[in-house]
């Protein structure tokens, strides 16, 4: 018989009817002539409970399901004589795919989410985690449909690169040289041009510079996909692998990019709090009791938009020591932005950064010392989004690469889309990640990623 979902199953009033569920055992528990077992498959946060009779089972059989095992369980749907739930099962046959011996870790007790890491092939099965993994859906579905519905086109940016759209360094070689004899040069480097691709190559850190490209032909475009930072970061808020969303907007400057970036952060929360109610609720109780208050007020706020000077001005006057001192031209750290976010009560996009501090692709202003950049800081995770109006002059973007020392013949490409037809146009990033953390009120990164990858760790 085809298996209903147990989220349909819940949902149903189809009383008397025969179904089957398949799933995972939460929880088992004997009596002398009944037993009740808890059957959980992913599709939504409740188990449903099936009621067995010990009389017409076979006492091995019923022996073998025990916590963690996979079973299909036929019966009447009926209705629920507990409390906490609608619908029952009465079974009428049992079979079990897999069993599960005494060694399952996930029993029913409390579990640190460190030890969770540990056995993250499992961790999924967990009530917290399949919350988690089910908000994370509901995120990136909600992205593509944001875009979609507003004219968007779906670029897929390429993961292996020849540029390093950061300038930062800290990027994955990719090679298939032999690491064992690596052909050299004259000079004595690593000669590239015996590899794969002839030259060196990387893991993406972003897919900005193609898709403005790609924008300079069909308008609007967004990148969805992974990327890469070789940072040697164990901080709960860093990972070397993570998801990066990436609109890029011809014919738009940084006003533009700001409202965007507005519109699509509180229509994201928004779609959660509709499609997750039962998931949030959990994660509320059980991890974080202001998380539904302030995905509301985040939803219904207008955000406060400041200048970087503006915003430097504020945490001197503040009176606050920081860790971090706070004087015009430093990159804000973490304290600094979460004092701005509760400064205001909602929250905060800052412009006008020091050049210095920001990416070599972002717009001068006529100042000479700042950029149109724009960061969008949040409660709880602080930076969620990092954008700009992108600098459109071919001799200026030209300085800038040449004065922070890049190498101008991997960007020649880049910067010919400022000799051939060149537009006002402005673009952000936002982390998946990131906005799945502020989502769910988890408070470490490496939680809202089914397989994390992090300095010495890619066991699964």
């Amino acid at each position: 018989m085809k298996r209903i979902k147990v989220a349909d199953l819940l949902k149903s009033t189809d009383f008397g009817k025969e179904v089957t569920v398949m799933g995972w055992v939460r929880t088992k528990r004997d009596s002398k002539t009944i037993c009740f077992v808890a059957v959980n498959d992913g599709s939504i946060i409740h188990n449903i409970q099936a009621v067995v009779d010990v009389n017409n089972f076979d006492a091995e059989l019923l022996k073998s399901i025990s916590t963690g095992a996979c079973v299909s369980i036929t019966g009447t749907l009926v209705q629920s004589q507990g409390k906490g739930q609608s619908s029952e099962i009465q079974a009428k046959k049992i079979e079990v795919f897999g069993t599960a011996d005494e060694s399952f870790p996930l029993q029913k007790k409390g579990h640190t989410l460190e030890f969770l890491r540990e056995i993250a092939h499992l961790r999924p099965r967990t009530t917290t985690f399949g919350a988690v993994l089910r908000v994370r859906h509901h995120l990136a579905y909600g992205i593509h449909k944001f875009f979609n519905d507003k004219g968007f086109f779906y670029l897929n940016s390429p993961i292996i690169t020849g540029s390093d759209a950061e300038g930062a360094g800290e990027m994955f070689h990719v090679t298939n040289l032999d690491l064992e004899k690596l052909p050299k040069t004259q000079e004595g480097h690593v000669d590239f041009e015996k590899d794969f691709f002839g030259k060196e190559t990387n893991l993406t850190v972003s897919g900005q510079l193609e898709g403005e490209a790609s924008a300079m032909g069909v308008g609007l475009i967004y990148t969805f996909g992974p990327t890469f930072r070789a940072e040697n970061s164990n901080t709960p808020r860093h990972l070397a692998e993570f998801w990066m969303i990436e609109p890029e907007m011809a014919f738009c400057d940084i006003n533009d990019n700001m409202d965007l970036a507005e519109e699509m952060l509180k229509y994201l929360v928004k779609y959660v709090l509709e499609k997750c109610t039962d998931d949030l609720t959990f994660l509320n109780n059980m991890y974080d009791k202001e998380l539904l208050n302030r995905l509301n007020s985040v939803a219904n706020s207008t955000f406060k938009r400041i200048t970087y000077t503006d915003g430097i001005e504020i945490l001197e006057k503040s009176g606050q020591k920081f860790e971090f001192p706070v004087k015009w031209g430093i990159d804000l750290q973490r304290e600094h932005e979460s004092f701005l976010v509760e400064h205001f009560n909602v929250p905060v996009m800052v412009t006008g950064y020091p050049k210095e501090i920001k990416a070599f692709y972002m717009k001068q202003n006529e100042d000479g010392k700042t950029v149109r950049a724009m960061d969008v800081l949040f409660p709880y995770v602080g930076e969620i989004i990092g954008g700009s109006q992108r600098e459109e002059n071919y001799d200026k973007l030209l300085a800038r690469i040449k004065e922070i020392q890049l190498k101008e013949e991997t960007l020649w490409w880049y910067l010919e889309l400022r000799k051939f037809g060149t537009c006002p146009h402005a673009g952000f990033g936002l982390g998946l990640e990131r906005l799945v953390l502020f989502v769910t009120g988890m408070s470490n990164v490496r939680d809202v990623i089914p397989f994390p990858r992090t300095p010495k760790n890619a066991e699964f």
